[in-house]
């Protein structure tokens, strides 16, 4: 499996993840989740605003490198982010339409525009504190997907201390099994 299909299969398994996180903090009234919690960002609502705050600038970032990712053009349709702490919805009804429109985009994005040479470029950049990077796209991807993972175990913990299960959480049920069926 190349890169290409690798990352499809992680959009897939993000877009799964985000739904089923979503699906059970929607069933928390608005209270429970802006409540602070102690979280690294404070609460429910705070952890999947840093989740979208940081996916839109890393893909703000991914764009300078080719002209052919048009899809991320679609970028200008969300809020701008100043802050990793940022709070870009406070209604979570907002939020959960934006982060599914988000996800519609990187599979997009990842399956009609990137290819697979793409993954060997290396990514100039500045971070939000002005700092001067150049680091290798693929890797960057890698990390833009763990980023993802690690922020949403939080929020899959705080949804647990609240009652709610978001579900079989595996990446290996996204991953095609190659046994023969019996």
């Amino acid at each position: 499996m190349g890169f290409k299909q690798h990352y499809q299969l992680m959009a897939g398994y993000n877009q799964r993840m985000n739904n089923q996180v979503y699906a059970a903090a929607a069933k928390l009234d608005e209270s429970i989740l802006a409540k602070d919690s102690g979280a690294f960002f404070g609460s429910i609502l705070g952890t999947l605003n840093h989740i979208m705050v940081a996916d839109l600038v890393w893909l703000g970032r991914y764009r300078s490198l080719s002209d052919r990712y048009q899809s991320l053009q679609e970028l200008s349709q969300f809020s701008k982010p100043k802050a990793l702490s940022e709070i870009l919805h406070t209604d979570f009804n907002a939020l959960s339409e934006k982060r599914r429109q988000l996800d519609d985009l990187i599979i997009r994005w990842l399956t009609d525009e990137v290819e697979e040479e793409d993954y060997a470029l290396n990514l100039h950049y500045s971070s939000m504190t002005g700092g001067k990077s150049i680091r290798n796209f693929g890797e960057l991807l890698a990390h833009f997907f763990n980023h993802q993972t690690h922020h949403r175990g939080q929020a899959s913990t705080l949804l647990s201390q609240a009652g709610k299960d978001i579900g079989i959480t595996d990446f290996a049920i996204d991953i095609p099994n190659l046994a023969p069926s019996d």
